[in-house]
């Protein structure tokens, strides 16, 4: 079973790691779950996307806020009373995230066991760190609008 001609055996080996690719990429960007990674596949995954992806959450502009946070302490380091505001009202903003990840994690749970009558491990937790991406850039792509009901 040792292939006669490497060369050939690596081109043909690297078109089918090209295709699996194209195939996850274009699984992504359509919901179909035959193709995803296995971490995004199954039922209540999908649920949990669509449920995470309808609302708005907080988490999604931390990062903007961190990065506005680093430029203002840096512009006004001269100004320590300022910075303590500042930092202040940073916290305030990770506390909110927290709030509104728990928030979310409960009517997540209260769905998924409406629906499928008991939460998968990792479930909650996927859906946490989904609400904390940027919705441009989530994988698999949000399938549903804001404000839009679950599948």
């Amino acid at each position: 079973m040792v292939p006669t001609d490497r060369k050939l055996a690596r081109a043909a080996e690297r078109n089918q790691r090209l295709e699996a690719q194209n195939r996850m990429r274009l699984a992504n960007e359509t919901g179909d779950e035959r193709f995803m990674a296995a971490r995004d596949q199954g039922p209540q995954k999908r649920f949990t996307r669509d449920y995470v992806d309808r609302r708005f959450m907080v988490g999604e502009y931390l990062m903007f806020a961190v990065f506005a946070f680093l430029i203002v302490s840096l512009t006004l380091s001269r100004f320590p009373a300022v910075q303590v505001y500042i930092t202040f009202a940073l916290w305030i903003l990770v506390a909110l995230v927290a709030v509104d990840a728990f928030i979310m994690s409960r009517g997540l749970k209260k769905g998924l066991i409406a629906r499928f009558g008991s939460v998968e491990r990792g479930v909650t937790y996927y859906g946490i760190m989904r609400g904390l991406q940027f919705r441009k850039l989530r994988l698999p792509k949000p399938q549903v609008r804001r404000g839009e009901d679950p599948r």
